[in-house]
């Protein structure tokens, strides 16, 4: 098989038939991970810092379970429903990487897979240690 589906347990994309994360080539192509707690709800309604934390924590779950971790990830993006969270990126991007950072692409846009949604963020990783 040229690429392997990556499965989270529990996995809240599952219904949506959507991939968590998709392995090929010595890469993880991670699906948009937002705060979407283990019960499939979204956590944090209306507290920014609640929903970046549960969006960290899950792609970290998921390239975790790709066999990667975010000290290997080499591209994010980051949605926003408001660039107002600006300076709060900067301050996980120091919580969660160190040296090099990867790079990074913010986008704010209007809307997200809920309206109670404010953050979401995919990412391309190593498989592979270098």
């Amino acid at each position: 098989m040229l690429f392997e589906q990556v499965h989270t347990q529990p996995d809240p994309y599952a219904p949506f038939l959507i991939s968590q994360a998709i392995k090929t080539n010595g890469l993880v192509f991670v699906s948009g991970q937002a705060a979407i707690g283990d019960d499939g709800q979204l956590v944090g309604v209306g507290d920014f810092d609640k929903q970046a934390d549960q969006a960290f924590r899950n792609l970290e779950r998921v390239l975790k379970a790709s066999g990667s971790g975010l000290d290997r990830v080499v591209k994010v993006t980051i949605y926003l429903t408001s660039m107002s969270n600006f300076n709060k990126i900067v301050e996980l991007r120091r919580k969660w990487w160190s040296q090099p950072y990867p790079a990074d692409t913010i986008v704010e846009v209007s809307s997200l897979y809920s309206s109670d949604a404010m953050i979401e963020i995919d990412a391309i990783a190593l498989t592979v240690s270098i």
